[in-house]
């Protein structure tokens, strides 16, 4: 499979109305093909939303017939003035306006960071099964499609199966339901894919899922600004934002980075989150490795509120590697209660906004 047999393959949708080919028209803009992904970028210049959708299924059907071609995306851009609209899925739209609402689903919640390492996927485990503990029904999708670790920390290896509608079924462990793209991998593979597989992935997991009804739908996102976090703004209307950091300045200015986004797509902040705040010794010391107080202190100057601080504790590191959270494994222990204090406070912030 390469980009020149899906060119080929394109040379069979004809303009609706005209003997030639949307090849031979030039409206095929953009082809990307590798590790049986295909992304098409197609570009109108004129016709309608009928033309539009139209263009669009006959060229996935048409890239389907190509060998290796197993997940296909198809971008039909039409000019707004024709009174034509792209072709991308119905629930899509463009950051800041309002996309449906999942049905089934009550609220969702991203859970974001401006930098690795901080610990946002131990946040995002540990959250989850505490919303469940506290009487939730709750889902947590792994939306970190180049590296997932939601499979490992909740201790689950199985393959989602399909409900009779061809809709996944996610897989549910210590009362949460999940999605991830360590699911459908094999061990060790990598996803060596551009920009609008992302996209398109992402709008899957959140509405190619038989999700069912959940309270709260957690989101861990990946590091950073990019795809993937813009691809579920324009996916699912989110309920908020909650911004794991550590209390050293170098974490927290990028930190600002992600809250000044979800602001820009107009999400609202339910807070931050300090991870890894201080250390506690044998001797009972507390050490502050990271410094101390920094969340706390950026949530005042962003004027967000500060959803609660995680120490560092060896048996939430042990728990995240066992694949059982240590709020599911022991909670009533310090490492759980830290984290159970958070989810209260994140449902405290949710019932704000009704």
């Amino acid at each position: 499979m390469t980009a020149e047999s899906i060119k080929e393959a394109l040379k069979q949708v004809k303009y609706p109305g005209y003997s030639r080919d949307i090849v031979s028209f030039g409206l095929v803009k953009d082809i990307s093909a590798e590790n049986g992904a295909v992304a098409v970028v197609i570009e109108l210049t004129g016709g309608n939303a009928e033309i539009a959708q139209q263009i669009k299924t006959e060229s996935e059907q048409a890239i389907r017939q190509v060998p290796e071609a197993n997940h296909v995306y198809v971008n039909v851009k039409a000019p707004e003035a024709s009174g034509a609209r792209s072709a991308a899925p119905s629930n899509a739209s463009a950051p800041g306006t309002n996309p449906d609402k999942v049905p089934g689903i009550k609220k969702v919640v991203a859970v974001a960071s401006g930098k690795g390492g901080v610990g946002k996927s131990t946040v995002s485990a540990n959250l989850a099964c505490a919303l469940t503990q506290l009487g939730g029904k709750i889902g947590l999708l792994d939306c970190d499609i180049y590296g997932p670790s939601i499979p490992l920390m909740m201790g689950v290896k199985e393959r989602p199966g399909l409900s009779p509608n061809e809709k996944l079924v996610p897989l549910e462990n210590h009362g949460v339901k999940l999605m991830s793209m360590g699911f459908l991998l094999e061990d060790d593979q990598p996803v060596i894919w551009r920009g609008p597989m992302i996209m398109k992935t992402i709008q899957q997991f959140i509405t190619s899922v038989e999700w069912g009804d959940l309270d709260v739908l957690l989101v861990d996102l990946p590091p950073g600004t990019g795809d993937a976090q813009l691809s579920l703004c324009q996916t699912v209307p989110l309920d908020g934002g909650v911004v794991v950091t550590t209390p050293q300045e170098a974490s927290l200015g990028v930190v600002r980075k992600g809250i000044n986004m979800f602001r820009k797509v107009n999400v609202p902040i339910l807070g931050i989150v300090e991870n890894m705040s201080y250390f506690t010794s044998p001797q009972g010391e507390r050490i502050e490795i990271f410094g101390n107080g920094g969340g706390r202190e950026e949530a005042a100057r962003q004027d967000t509120a500060f959803l609660g601080e995680v120490p560092i504790f060896q048996e939430i590191r042990e728990g995240g590697d066992e694949g059982i959270p240590v709020v599911a494994k022991a909670p009533e222990t310090a490492p759980a209660q830290a984290f159970l204090e958070t989810a209260k406070t994140v449902q405290a912030e949710l019932a704000k906004q009704g």
